[in-house]
């Protein structure tokens, strides 16, 4: 990607180029001398960074997507939503498929607390499960440039 047109730099006031050590045929040239000059930046990304960052980002997606389902059923079925309803039994059939099957786990007499629990469990399952892999695969998968970290230490 290349941006020729986002210097901050003004364009009437020289730029001053430093000496670079080991660079033999570069001069130090004062600043009066030295003519305006424009640089091209161009950021090359790492294919595995961003194949990593979407798989990650799909992975979020997902998952939030799923308890967020599961969340919609819990709403439903304890507002006493018409289970006869198209919406209603699409959420339904969605949330039996993303339970993890925890749908009988607890079993109190009452149909909202029955799926505020089993759902809800369900739901937080797959906000972690999102959140481990995402860790797991950016920590394995990444460069170590590019890596979360879970401390950092300066030596001094």
């Amino acid at each position: 990607m290349t941006y020729p047109d986002r210097d901050p730099r003004p364009t009437d006031r020289p730029t001053e180029i430093a000496p670079r050590p080991g660079v033999p045929h570069q001069q130090h040239v004062p600043p009066q001398e030295v003519a305006y000059q424009r640089e091209e930046v161009v950021e090359r990304g790492d294919g595995r960074v961003r194949g990593v960052r979407v798989a990650c980002a799909v992975i979020d997606v997902l998952c939030w997507l799923f308890a967020v389902v599961l969340a919609i059923h819990i709403f439903l079925v304890i507002g006493g939503a018409n289970p006869a309803n198209g919406f209603a039994r699409m959420i339904e059939s969605w949330s039996a498929g993303v339970s993890l099957g925890l749908r009988d786990l607890f079993t109190p007499a009452s149909a909202g607390l029955r799926t505020l629990l089993n759902d809800g469990l369900a739901a937080l399952l797959w906000l972690l499960i999102g959140a481990v892999l995402t860790n797991v695969i950016t920590r394995v998968a990444l460069p170590s440039g590019e890596r979360r970290v879970w401390y950092r230490r300066t030596v001094r």
